[in-house]
Protein backbone atom coordinates (compact mmCIF):
# COMPACT_ATOMS: atom_id res chain seq x y z
CA UNK A 1 0.00 0.00 0.00
CA UNK A 2 1.23 3.63 -0.79
CA UNK A 3 -1.39 5.88 0.10
CA UNK A 4 -5.10 5.86 1.75
CA UNK A 5 -7.48 8.60 1.60
CA UNK A 6 -10.11 8.24 4.48
CA UNK A 7 -13.51 10.23 5.19
CA UNK A 8 -11.98 13.00 2.82
CA UNK A 9 -14.40 15.90 2.82
CA UNK A 10 -14.59 19.29 1.09
CA UNK A 11 -16.66 22.03 0.85
CA UNK A 12 -16.50 25.31 -1.28
CA UNK A 13 -18.63 27.94 0.36
CA UNK A 14 -22.37 26.49 0.62
CA UNK A 15 -21.42 23.94 -2.11
CA UNK A 16 -20.37 20.03 -0.92
CA UNK A 17 -17.87 18.54 -3.28
CA UNK A 18 -16.64 15.65 -1.28
CA UNK A 19 -18.82 14.28 1.16
CA UNK A 20 -16.55 11.37 2.96
CA UNK A 21 -14.14 9.83 0.30
CA UNK A 22 -12.30 6.90 0.92
CA UNK A 23 -10.45 5.08 -1.10
CA UNK A 24 -6.64 2.91 -1.72
CA UNK A 25 -4.15 3.44 -3.99
CA UNK A 26 -1.53 0.10 -3.49
CA UNK A 27 2.12 0.26 -5.39
CA UNK A 28 2.50 0.02 -8.85
CA UNK A 29 -1.16 0.28 -9.46
CA UNK A 30 -2.57 2.34 -12.37
CA UNK A 31 -5.61 3.78 -10.82
CA UNK A 32 -8.36 5.18 -13.46
CA UNK A 33 -10.33 8.45 -11.06
CA UNK A 34 -13.89 9.38 -13.35
CA UNK A 35 -16.64 11.55 -13.02
CA UNK A 36 -18.62 13.72 -14.12
CA UNK A 37 -17.56 17.70 -14.60
CA UNK A 38 -17.53 19.16 -11.01
CA UNK A 39 -17.69 15.75 -9.33
CA UNK A 40 -14.40 16.64 -7.72
CA UNK A 41 -11.73 14.67 -8.98
CA UNK A 42 -9.14 18.01 -9.26
CA UNK A 43 -10.61 18.82 -5.69
CA UNK A 44 -9.11 15.08 -4.44
CA UNK A 45 -6.10 15.49 -6.54
CA UNK A 46 -4.86 18.85 -4.87
CA UNK A 47 -5.88 17.09 -1.40
CA UNK A 48 -3.75 14.41 -2.27
CA UNK A 49 -0.90 16.27 -3.32
CA UNK A 50 -1.36 18.67 -0.21
CA UNK A 51 -2.27 21.67 -2.94
CA UNK A 52 -5.19 22.17 -0.81
CA UNK A 53 -6.47 20.96 2.87
CA UNK A 54 -9.25 18.96 3.47
CA UNK A 55 -12.03 19.98 5.62
CA UNK A 56 -12.25 16.99 7.36
CA UNK A 57 -10.73 13.12 6.68
CA UNK A 58 -7.27 12.20 6.25
CA UNK A 59 -4.51 10.85 4.20
CA UNK A 60 -2.18 8.36 5.15
CA UNK A 61 0.94 7.41 3.56
CA UNK A 62 2.71 4.41 4.08
CA UNK A 63 6.10 6.29 3.13
CA UNK A 64 7.11 9.89 4.95
CA UNK A 65 9.44 10.61 1.90
CA UNK A 66 6.42 9.94 -1.22
CA UNK A 67 7.50 11.81 -4.41
CA UNK A 68 4.50 13.26 -6.08
CA UNK A 69 4.42 14.46 -9.68
CA UNK A 70 1.54 16.28 -10.48
CA UNK A 71 0.61 17.09 -13.92
CA UNK A 72 -2.55 19.28 -13.82
CA UNK A 73 -5.17 20.23 -16.22
CA UNK A 74 -4.51 23.39 -18.52
CA UNK A 75 -1.23 23.60 -16.74
CA UNK A 76 1.01 26.79 -18.48
CA UNK A 77 3.90 25.84 -19.31
CA UNK A 78 6.58 28.63 -20.27
CA UNK A 79 10.18 28.44 -21.71
CA UNK A 80 11.14 29.32 -18.10
CA UNK A 81 9.54 26.37 -17.06
CA UNK A 82 11.19 24.32 -19.76
CA UNK A 83 14.62 25.82 -19.04
CA UNK A 84 14.08 25.08 -15.05
CA UNK A 85 13.12 21.14 -15.69
CA UNK A 86 16.11 20.89 -18.09
CA UNK A 87 18.67 21.80 -15.07
CA UNK A 88 16.94 20.05 -12.60
CA UNK A 89 16.90 16.72 -14.74
CA UNK A 90 18.37 17.54 -18.39
CA UNK A 91 19.05 13.73 -19.04
CA UNK A 92 16.01 12.40 -18.38
CA UNK A 93 13.65 15.23 -19.53
CA UNK A 94 15.56 15.00 -22.82
CA UNK A 95 15.15 11.10 -23.15
CA UNK A 96 11.34 11.27 -22.41
CA UNK A 97 10.80 14.45 -24.72
CA UNK A 98 12.54 12.47 -27.46
CA UNK A 99 10.52 9.63 -27.02
CA UNK A 100 7.33 11.95 -27.56
CA UNK A 101 8.75 13.58 -31.14
CA UNK A 102 10.22 16.82 -29.38
CA UNK A 103 13.79 17.20 -30.22
CA UNK A 104 16.71 19.66 -30.10
CA UNK A 105 14.13 21.23 -27.20
CA UNK A 106 17.77 22.84 -25.65
CA UNK A 107 17.98 24.89 -28.73
CA UNK A 108 14.43 26.30 -28.47
CA UNK A 109 14.06 30.33 -28.07
CA UNK A 110 10.87 31.89 -27.15
CA UNK A 111 9.81 32.05 -31.06
CA UNK A 112 9.71 28.63 -31.36
CA UNK A 113 8.24 27.84 -27.78
CA UNK A 114 5.57 30.15 -29.11
CA UNK A 115 5.09 28.14 -32.19
CA UNK A 116 4.02 25.37 -30.06
CA UNK A 117 0.60 23.14 -30.61
CA UNK A 118 -1.22 22.65 -27.00
CA UNK A 119 -0.36 19.33 -27.17
CA UNK A 120 3.73 19.47 -28.00
CA UNK A 121 3.46 21.78 -24.80
CA UNK A 122 1.40 19.16 -23.20
CA UNK A 123 4.47 16.55 -24.16
CA UNK A 124 6.86 18.90 -22.40
CA UNK A 125 4.89 19.25 -18.82
CA UNK A 126 4.36 15.58 -19.23
CA UNK A 127 7.89 14.56 -20.06
CA UNK A 128 9.32 16.85 -16.90
CA UNK A 129 7.38 14.98 -14.77
CA UNK A 130 7.73 11.51 -15.93
CA UNK A 131 11.53 12.32 -16.00
CA UNK A 132 11.24 12.93 -11.73
CA UNK A 133 10.71 9.99 -11.46
CA UNK A 134 7.97 10.40 -9.12
CA UNK A 135 6.67 7.64 -6.46
CA UNK A 136 3.28 8.59 -7.17
CA UNK A 137 2.30 10.14 -10.44
CA UNK A 138 -0.94 12.46 -10.75
CA UNK A 139 -1.99 13.35 -14.36
CA UNK A 140 -4.97 15.22 -14.88
CA UNK A 141 -6.50 14.98 -17.95
CA UNK A 142 -3.17 14.15 -19.86
CA UNK A 143 -4.23 13.25 -23.24
CA UNK A 144 -5.76 16.62 -23.88
CA UNK A 145 -4.58 18.42 -26.43
CA UNK A 146 -2.23 15.71 -27.20
CA UNK A 147 -2.22 13.65 -30.94
CA UNK A 148 -2.98 9.97 -31.34
CA UNK A 149 0.22 8.71 -31.23
CA UNK A 150 1.07 10.74 -28.66
CA UNK A 151 -1.83 8.92 -26.66
CA UNK A 152 -0.74 5.98 -28.19
CA UNK A 153 3.15 6.30 -26.51
CA UNK A 154 1.48 7.64 -23.45
CA UNK A 155 -0.58 4.36 -22.69
CA UNK A 156 2.16 2.15 -23.33
CA UNK A 157 4.51 3.72 -21.14
CA UNK A 158 1.99 3.58 -18.57
CA UNK A 159 2.16 -0.53 -18.97
CA UNK A 160 5.76 -0.55 -19.43
CA UNK A 161 6.13 2.02 -16.34
CA UNK A 162 6.42 0.02 -12.93
CA UNK A 163 5.44 3.09 -10.34
CA UNK A 164 1.69 3.92 -9.33
CA UNK A 165 -0.11 6.30 -11.09
CA UNK A 166 -3.73 8.11 -10.49
CA UNK A 167 -5.11 9.34 -13.69
CA UNK A 168 -7.86 11.87 -14.00
CA UNK A 169 -9.16 11.13 -17.94
CA UNK A 170 -12.14 11.28 -19.70
CA UNK A 171 -10.43 9.35 -23.06
CA UNK A 172 -12.22 6.35 -22.82
CA UNK A 173 -9.57 4.35 -25.16
CA UNK A 174 -6.41 5.42 -23.05
CA UNK A 175 -8.52 4.52 -19.77
CA UNK A 176 -8.48 0.82 -21.33
CA UNK A 177 -5.29 0.67 -22.29
CA UNK A 178 -3.44 2.38 -19.20
CA UNK A 179 -5.35 1.47 -15.54
CA UNK A 180 -6.12 -1.66 -14.46
CA UNK A 181 -8.77 0.01 -11.68
CA UNK A 182 -11.57 2.53 -11.70
CA UNK A 183 -12.71 4.74 -8.72
CA UNK A 184 -15.87 6.80 -10.23
CA UNK A 185 -16.64 9.98 -7.98
CA UNK A 186 -20.51 10.55 -7.98
CA UNK A 187 -22.81 12.36 -5.38
CA UNK A 188 -19.56 13.17 -3.17
CA UNK A 189 -18.21 9.25 -2.40
CA UNK A 190 -15.77 7.22 -4.31
CA UNK A 191 -16.52 3.28 -5.49
CA UNK A 192 -13.86 1.30 -6.45
CA UNK A 193 -14.30 -1.18 -9.69
CA UNK A 194 -11.77 -3.55 -10.73
CA UNK A 195 -10.79 -3.58 -14.12
CA UNK A 196 -10.84 -0.45 -17.04
CA UNK A 197 -13.23 1.61 -18.10
CA UNK A 198 -15.14 -0.97 -20.55
CA UNK A 199 -15.47 -3.47 -17.48
CA UNK A 200 -16.58 -0.08 -15.46
CA UNK A 201 -18.74 0.38 -17.64
CA UNK A 202 -20.21 -2.90 -18.04
CA UNK A 203 -20.31 -3.22 -13.87
CA UNK A 204 -21.57 -0.04 -13.52
CA UNK A 205 -24.89 -0.61 -15.87
CA UNK A 206 -25.41 -4.54 -14.52
CA UNK A 207 -25.11 -3.12 -11.27
CA UNK A 208 -28.11 -0.49 -12.28
CA UNK A 209 -30.29 -2.57 -13.70
CA UNK A 210 -29.84 -5.31 -10.81
CA UNK A 211 -30.43 -3.07 -8.54
CA UNK A 212 -33.48 -1.00 -10.34
CA UNK A 213 -34.50 -4.77 -10.82
CA UNK A 214 -34.31 -5.65 -6.68
CA UNK A 215 -36.08 -1.81 -6.28
CA UNK A 216 -38.86 -2.77 -8.39
CA UNK A 217 -39.76 -5.51 -7.01
CA UNK A 218 -39.73 -4.42 -3.77
CA UNK A 219 -42.20 -1.78 -4.99
CA UNK A 220 -44.25 -4.59 -6.24
CA UNK A 221 -44.43 -6.14 -2.69
CA UNK A 222 -45.16 -2.94 -0.91
CA UNK A 223 -47.87 -1.90 -3.12
CA UNK A 224 -49.35 -5.85 -2.24
CA UNK A 225 -49.29 -5.36 1.22
CA UNK A 226 -50.45 -2.01 0.97
CA UNK A 227 -53.70 -3.89 -0.66
CA UNK A 228 -53.82 -6.25 2.30
CA UNK A 229 -54.08 -3.78 4.58
CA UNK A 230 -56.96 -1.86 3.24
CA UNK A 231 -58.48 -5.16 2.72
CA UNK A 232 -57.61 -5.93 7.11
CA UNK A 233 -59.16 -3.20 7.68
CA UNK A 234 -62.14 -3.19 5.37
CA UNK A 235 -62.56 -6.79 7.26
CA UNK A 236 -61.82 -5.04 10.52
CA UNK A 237 -64.62 -2.32 10.05
CA UNK A 238 -67.10 -5.16 9.44
CA UNK A 239 -66.13 -7.08 12.69
CA UNK A 240 -66.27 -3.80 15.07
CA UNK A 241 -69.95 -3.37 13.39
CA UNK A 242 -70.79 -7.17 14.55
CA UNK A 243 -69.44 -6.39 17.82
CA UNK A 244 -72.40 -3.68 18.72
CA UNK A 245 -74.90 -6.41 18.16
CA UNK A 246 -77.51 -6.82 20.68
CA UNK A 247 -76.73 -10.46 20.35
CA UNK A 248 -74.23 -11.51 23.09
CA UNK A 249 -72.82 -14.67 21.22
CA UNK A 250 -72.80 -12.22 17.75
CA UNK A 251 -71.11 -9.23 19.85
CA UNK A 252 -68.49 -11.44 21.75
CA UNK A 253 -67.46 -13.40 18.04
CA UNK A 254 -67.56 -9.71 16.48
CA UNK A 255 -65.38 -8.21 19.18
CA UNK A 256 -62.68 -11.12 18.78
CA UNK A 257 -62.17 -11.09 14.94
CA UNK A 258 -61.97 -7.16 15.66
CA UNK A 259 -59.13 -7.76 17.80
CA UNK A 260 -57.51 -9.85 15.23
CA UNK A 261 -57.83 -8.05 12.20
CA UNK A 262 -56.43 -5.24 14.16
CA UNK A 263 -53.34 -6.37 15.28
CA UNK A 264 -52.94 -8.27 11.64
CA UNK A 265 -53.58 -4.73 10.48
CA UNK A 266 -50.26 -3.41 13.05
CA UNK A 267 -48.15 -6.40 12.08
CA UNK A 268 -48.59 -5.51 8.21
CA UNK A 269 -48.09 -1.48 8.81
CA UNK A 270 -44.93 -2.43 10.85
CA UNK A 271 -43.56 -5.16 7.91
CA UNK A 272 -44.46 -2.15 5.63
CA UNK A 273 -42.44 0.49 7.18
CA UNK A 274 -39.67 -2.09 8.00
CA UNK A 275 -39.46 -2.54 4.15
CA UNK A 276 -39.74 1.27 3.30
CA UNK A 277 -36.71 1.51 5.40
CA UNK A 278 -34.48 -0.97 4.89
CA UNK A 279 -35.48 -1.36 1.29
CA UNK A 280 -33.62 -1.30 -1.68
CA UNK A 281 -33.08 2.63 -2.56
CA UNK A 282 -34.16 3.51 -6.06
CA UNK A 283 -31.14 3.43 -8.27
CA UNK A 284 -30.24 7.20 -9.28
CA UNK A 285 -30.22 8.00 -12.76
CA UNK A 286 -27.51 9.66 -14.31
CA UNK A 287 -27.72 12.89 -15.79
CA UNK A 288 -27.25 12.76 -19.28
CA UNK A 289 -26.75 15.85 -21.62
CA UNK A 290 -28.68 16.24 -24.49
CA UNK A 291 -27.25 17.68 -27.24
CA UNK A 292 -29.63 18.40 -30.30
CA UNK A 293 -27.81 19.61 -33.59
CA UNK A 294 -30.19 20.21 -36.62
CA UNK A 295 -28.59 20.82 -40.21
CA UNK A 296 -29.96 23.89 -42.07
CA UNK A 297 -31.04 22.15 -44.73
CA UNK A 298 -29.50 20.20 -47.82
CA UNK A 299 -27.75 22.54 -50.33
CA UNK A 300 -25.90 20.57 -53.18
CA UNK A 301 -23.10 17.71 -53.03
CA UNK A 302 -19.57 19.19 -53.08
CA UNK A 303 -18.97 21.81 -50.28
CA UNK A 304 -15.52 22.66 -50.19
CA UNK A 305 -12.57 21.31 -52.56
CA UNK A 306 -9.07 21.87 -52.58
CA UNK A 307 -6.72 22.16 -55.25
CA UNK A 308 -3.06 22.07 -54.73
CA UNK A 309 -3.62 23.68 -51.29
CA UNK A 310 0.11 24.67 -49.48
CA UNK A 311 0.70 26.63 -46.16
CA UNK A 312 4.19 27.37 -44.56
CA UNK A 313 4.97 28.50 -41.13
CA UNK A 314 8.04 30.49 -41.56
CA UNK A 315 10.26 27.87 -43.22
CA UNK A 316 8.10 24.57 -41.43
CA UNK A 317 6.06 23.25 -44.49
CA UNK A 318 2.66 22.24 -42.97
CA UNK A 319 1.48 20.85 -46.33
CA UNK A 320 2.02 21.52 -49.86
CA UNK A 321 -0.32 20.21 -52.87
CA UNK A 322 -2.88 18.61 -51.28
CA UNK A 323 -6.60 18.08 -53.62
CA UNK A 324 -9.57 16.60 -52.05
CA UNK A 325 -13.43 17.78 -51.61
CA UNK A 326 -16.21 17.49 -49.12
CA UNK A 327 -19.69 16.31 -49.84
CA UNK A 328 -22.40 17.49 -47.92
CA UNK A 329 -23.59 14.43 -45.13
CA UNK A 330 -20.28 13.27 -44.92
CA UNK A 331 -18.80 12.89 -41.40
CA UNK A 332 -15.03 13.45 -41.54
CA UNK A 333 -12.10 13.18 -38.88
CA UNK A 334 -9.06 15.14 -38.90
CA UNK A 335 -5.53 12.61 -38.60
CA UNK A 336 -2.29 14.09 -38.41
CA UNK A 337 0.50 14.70 -34.90
CA UNK A 338 0.58 17.62 -33.47
CA UNK A 339 1.82 20.58 -35.02
CA UNK A 340 0.95 19.28 -38.77
CA UNK A 341 -1.42 21.74 -39.81
CA UNK A 342 -5.37 20.64 -38.57
CA UNK A 343 -6.35 23.89 -36.77
CA UNK A 344 -4.41 25.45 -39.59
CA UNK A 345 -6.51 23.93 -42.16
CA UNK A 346 -9.71 24.59 -40.27
CA UNK A 347 -8.68 28.27 -40.05
CA UNK A 348 -8.47 28.30 -44.07
CA UNK A 349 -11.92 26.88 -44.24
CA UNK A 350 -13.62 29.50 -42.11
CA UNK A 351 -11.58 32.15 -43.81
CA UNK A 352 -9.88 32.92 -40.98
CA UNK A 353 -6.16 32.40 -42.27
CA UNK A 354 -5.21 32.56 -45.89
CA UNK A 355 -3.75 29.78 -47.77
CA UNK A 356 0.07 30.21 -49.44
CA UNK A 357 -0.72 28.22 -52.57
CA UNK A 358 -3.16 26.28 -54.37
CA UNK A 359 -7.22 27.14 -54.05
CA UNK A 360 -9.72 26.40 -51.44
CA UNK A 361 -13.38 26.71 -52.92
CA UNK A 362 -16.36 26.69 -50.17
CA UNK A 363 -19.81 26.51 -51.17
CA UNK A 364 -21.24 30.00 -51.31
CA UNK A 365 -24.40 29.30 -49.37
CA UNK A 366 -22.76 26.83 -46.73
CA UNK A 367 -23.24 28.06 -43.18
CA UNK A 368 -20.41 26.32 -40.98
CA UNK A 369 -20.57 26.40 -36.99
CA UNK A 370 -16.96 26.43 -34.98
CA UNK A 371 -16.37 24.80 -31.75
CA UNK A 372 -12.43 25.90 -30.87
CA UNK A 373 -10.39 23.80 -28.72
CA UNK A 374 -10.72 26.42 -25.67
CA UNK A 375 -13.42 28.90 -24.45
CA UNK A 376 -11.03 32.35 -25.24
CA UNK A 377 -13.65 32.92 -28.15
CA UNK A 378 -16.13 34.16 -25.78
CA UNK A 379 -16.74 36.59 -23.42
CA UNK A 380 -15.91 35.16 -20.03
CA UNK A 381 -17.80 38.02 -18.05
CA UNK A 382 -21.02 37.23 -19.62
CA UNK A 383 -23.82 34.52 -18.25
CA UNK A 384 -25.28 31.86 -20.17
CA UNK A 385 -28.23 33.68 -21.49
CA UNK A 386 -26.14 36.38 -22.23
CA UNK A 387 -23.83 34.56 -24.55
CA UNK A 388 -26.67 32.62 -26.20
CA UNK A 389 -28.03 36.50 -27.33
CA UNK A 390 -31.63 36.23 -26.58
CA UNK A 391 -34.22 38.20 -24.52
CA UNK A 392 -37.76 37.65 -25.46
CA UNK A 393 -39.36 35.62 -23.27
CA UNK A 394 -40.64 32.88 -25.42
CA UNK A 395 -36.56 32.65 -26.71
CA UNK A 396 -35.22 32.38 -22.73
CA UNK A 397 -37.76 29.88 -21.60
CA UNK A 398 -36.62 27.46 -25.16
CA UNK A 399 -32.65 28.53 -24.28
CA UNK A 400 -33.23 27.59 -20.39
CA UNK A 401 -35.05 24.41 -21.42
CA UNK A 402 -32.53 23.16 -23.46
CA UNK A 403 -29.79 24.25 -21.10
CA UNK A 404 -31.38 22.31 -18.53
CA UNK A 405 -31.33 19.59 -20.85
CA UNK A 406 -27.26 19.56 -21.37
CA UNK A 407 -26.95 19.57 -17.53
CA UNK A 408 -27.30 23.53 -16.43
CA UNK A 409 -29.41 24.33 -13.35
CA UNK A 410 -30.49 27.64 -12.71
CA UNK A 411 -27.56 28.90 -11.02
CA UNK A 412 -25.08 27.93 -13.82
CA UNK A 413 -27.06 29.82 -16.33
CA UNK A 414 -26.85 32.75 -14.17
CA UNK A 415 -23.00 32.51 -13.62
CA UNK A 416 -20.28 34.26 -15.65
CA UNK A 417 -18.84 31.98 -18.47
CA UNK A 418 -15.29 32.57 -15.61
CA UNK A 419 -17.08 30.97 -13.12
CA UNK A 420 -17.64 27.50 -15.43
CA UNK A 421 -15.53 24.98 -15.04
CA UNK A 422 -13.73 23.90 -18.70
CA UNK A 423 -16.11 21.35 -19.60
CA UNK A 424 -19.37 23.36 -18.57
CA UNK A 425 -17.75 26.19 -20.59
CA UNK A 426 -17.69 23.57 -23.96
CA UNK A 427 -20.98 22.95 -23.39
CA UNK A 428 -22.06 26.20 -23.60
CA UNK A 429 -20.20 27.03 -26.45
CA UNK A 430 -21.78 23.65 -28.17
CA UNK A 431 -25.49 25.09 -26.71
CA UNK A 432 -24.91 28.20 -28.79
CA UNK A 433 -24.38 25.94 -31.90
CA UNK A 434 -27.35 24.29 -31.33
CA UNK A 435 -29.25 27.64 -31.48
CA UNK A 436 -28.16 28.01 -34.92
CA UNK A 437 -28.51 26.17 -37.53
CA UNK A 438 -25.59 24.63 -39.43
CA UNK A 439 -25.22 22.58 -42.67
CA UNK A 440 -21.65 22.39 -41.31
CA UNK A 441 -20.10 21.42 -38.16
CA UNK A 442 -16.23 22.08 -37.84
CA UNK A 443 -14.75 20.81 -33.83
CA UNK A 444 -11.43 21.06 -32.84
CA UNK A 445 -10.92 18.52 -30.03
CA UNK A 446 -14.85 18.52 -29.00
CA UNK A 447 -14.95 16.12 -26.10
CA UNK A 448 -11.87 17.92 -24.67
CA UNK A 449 -12.83 19.06 -21.09
CA UNK A 450 -16.44 17.17 -21.41
CA UNK A 451 -17.30 14.18 -19.05
CA UNK A 452 -17.76 10.66 -19.81
CA UNK A 453 -21.66 11.05 -20.30
CA UNK A 454 -21.38 14.01 -22.13
CA UNK A 455 -18.84 12.54 -24.41
CA UNK A 456 -21.37 9.64 -25.07
CA UNK A 457 -24.33 11.83 -25.60
CA UNK A 458 -22.23 14.06 -27.66
CA UNK A 459 -21.25 10.69 -30.33
CA UNK A 460 -25.17 9.75 -30.39
CA UNK A 461 -26.19 12.93 -31.48
CA UNK A 462 -23.75 13.25 -34.20
CA UNK A 463 -24.18 10.04 -35.20
CA UNK A 464 -28.07 11.76 -35.66
CA UNK A 465 -27.24 14.65 -37.28
CA UNK A 466 -27.97 14.89 -41.23
CA UNK A 467 -25.30 17.86 -42.06
CA UNK A 468 -21.47 17.59 -42.89
CA UNK A 469 -18.97 17.11 -39.61
CA UNK A 470 -15.23 17.55 -39.54
CA UNK A 471 -13.89 16.73 -36.10
CA UNK A 472 -10.07 17.36 -35.24
CA UNK A 473 -9.78 14.89 -32.10
CA UNK A 474 -7.25 12.37 -30.68
CA UNK A 475 -10.57 10.62 -29.28
CA UNK A 476 -10.35 7.49 -30.40
CA UNK A 477 -13.82 6.33 -29.48
CA UNK A 478 -15.23 9.62 -30.91
CA UNK A 479 -13.42 8.96 -34.18
CA UNK A 480 -14.26 4.93 -34.66
CA UNK A 481 -17.82 5.34 -34.08
CA UNK A 482 -18.64 8.94 -35.65
CA UNK A 483 -16.52 9.32 -39.17
CA UNK A 484 -17.35 7.49 -41.85
CA UNK A 485 -14.18 9.29 -43.52
CA UNK A 486 -11.10 10.85 -42.58
CA UNK A 487 -8.18 13.55 -44.25
CA UNK A 488 -4.82 12.26 -43.21
CA UNK A 489 -2.11 15.03 -42.53
CA UNK A 490 1.00 12.68 -43.39
CA UNK A 491 4.43 13.83 -45.50
CA UNK A 492 3.41 17.15 -45.52
CA UNK A 493 0.04 15.97 -47.70
CA UNK A 494 -3.80 15.62 -46.70
CA UNK A 495 -4.82 12.91 -47.82
CA UNK A 496 -8.58 11.99 -47.94
CA UNK A 497 -9.62 8.27 -47.13
CA UNK A 498 -13.09 6.65 -48.05
CA UNK A 499 -13.08 4.58 -44.61
CA UNK A 500 -13.12 5.59 -41.41
CA UNK A 501 -10.82 5.32 -38.12
CA UNK A 502 -10.73 1.83 -37.14
CA UNK A 503 -10.04 0.60 -40.55
CA UNK A 504 -7.21 2.96 -40.87
CA UNK A 505 -5.41 1.86 -38.14
CA UNK A 506 -5.88 -1.67 -39.18
CA UNK A 507 -4.08 -0.58 -42.61
CA UNK A 508 -1.36 1.12 -40.68
CA UNK A 509 -1.03 -2.10 -38.53
CA UNK A 510 -0.49 -4.47 -41.26
CA UNK A 511 2.06 -2.32 -43.19
CA UNK A 512 4.10 -1.95 -40.30
CA UNK A 513 3.86 -5.52 -39.61
CA UNK A 514 4.85 -6.01 -43.54
CA UNK A 515 7.70 -3.37 -42.99
CA UNK A 516 8.76 -5.74 -40.20
CA UNK A 517 8.88 -8.99 -42.07
CA UNK A 518 10.80 -7.46 -44.48
CA UNK A 519 13.48 -6.11 -42.37
CA UNK A 520 13.91 -9.00 -40.16
CA UNK A 521 14.30 -11.18 -43.54
CA UNK A 522 17.38 -8.73 -45.05
CA UNK A 523 18.44 -8.97 -41.19
CA UNK A 524 18.41 -12.60 -41.01
CA UNK A 525 20.22 -12.76 -44.16
CA UNK A 526 23.13 -10.04 -42.87
CA UNK A 527 23.48 -11.73 -39.61
CA UNK A 528 23.68 -15.28 -41.61
CA UNK A 529 26.86 -14.06 -43.72
CA UNK A 530 28.07 -12.87 -40.77
CA UNK A 531 28.10 -16.20 -38.90
CA UNK A 532 29.36 -17.78 -42.65
CA UNK A 533 32.66 -15.50 -41.87
CA UNK A 534 33.36 -15.78 -38.68
CA UNK A 535 33.34 -19.61 -38.72
CA UNK A 536 35.68 -18.97 -41.34
CA UNK A 537 37.96 -16.91 -39.64
CA UNK A 538 37.75 -19.58 -36.53
CA UNK A 539 39.46 -21.75 -38.31
CA UNK A 540 42.73 -19.47 -38.28
CA UNK A 541 43.39 -19.42 -35.06
CA UNK A 542 43.54 -22.05 -31.77
CA UNK A 543 40.93 -21.74 -28.71
CA UNK A 544 44.04 -20.38 -27.20
CA UNK A 545 44.59 -17.25 -29.08
CA UNK A 546 43.04 -13.77 -28.50
CA UNK A 547 41.03 -13.27 -31.93
CA UNK A 548 39.83 -17.04 -31.43
CA UNK A 549 37.96 -15.60 -27.99
CA UNK A 550 36.90 -12.56 -29.36
CA UNK A 551 35.50 -14.82 -32.87
CA UNK A 552 33.66 -17.01 -30.32
CA UNK A 553 31.93 -14.18 -28.40
CA UNK A 554 30.88 -12.84 -31.63
CA UNK A 555 29.30 -16.02 -33.42
CA UNK A 556 27.22 -16.29 -29.59
CA UNK A 557 25.70 -13.17 -30.28
CA UNK A 558 24.77 -13.68 -33.66
CA UNK A 559 23.33 -16.47 -32.78
CA UNK A 560 21.31 -15.36 -29.98
CA UNK A 561 20.19 -12.52 -32.59
CA UNK A 562 19.22 -15.12 -35.19
CA UNK A 563 17.18 -16.98 -32.65
CA UNK A 564 14.75 -13.64 -31.33
CA UNK A 565 14.84 -12.97 -35.32
CA UNK A 566 13.43 -15.98 -36.07
CA UNK A 567 10.83 -16.66 -33.38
Amino acid sequence: MLLRCIDIEKSFGDLSILKGVSLEIRRGEKIGLVGSNGAGKSTLANIISQEIEADAGKILPYDEDIRIGYLRQAAPYSLNSLNRALAQGKADLLETASQMGLSRVTHWDEERFQALSGGEKTKLALAGVLSSRPDLLILDEPTNHMDIHGVEWLAAEMKKNKGTALIISHDRWFLDQAVTRIYELEWGKAKAYPGNYTFYQQEKQRQFASQLHHYQSEQREQRQIETEITRLKQWSAKAHREAGKTDAQLKEYGRKKAKIRDQQIKSRIKLLERKRTEGTQRPREENMPQFEFEAAGKRGRRIIEATGLSKNYGQKTLFTDSDFFIQRGEKLGLIGSNGCGKTTLIRIILGQEKQDGGELWRSPSMKPGFLSQDITDIDTEKNALEIMGVSQKDEVTQVRTMLANMGFDAAMVAKPVAKLSLGEGTRLKLAAMIIQQHDLLILDEPTNHLDLHSREELEATLLGYDGTIIIASHDRYLLERVCDKLLVFADRTITKLAYGFREYKQKAEETGAGLKAKTDKENLLVIETRMAWVINELGKYTPEDEQYVELDQEFQRLVEKKRELSQ
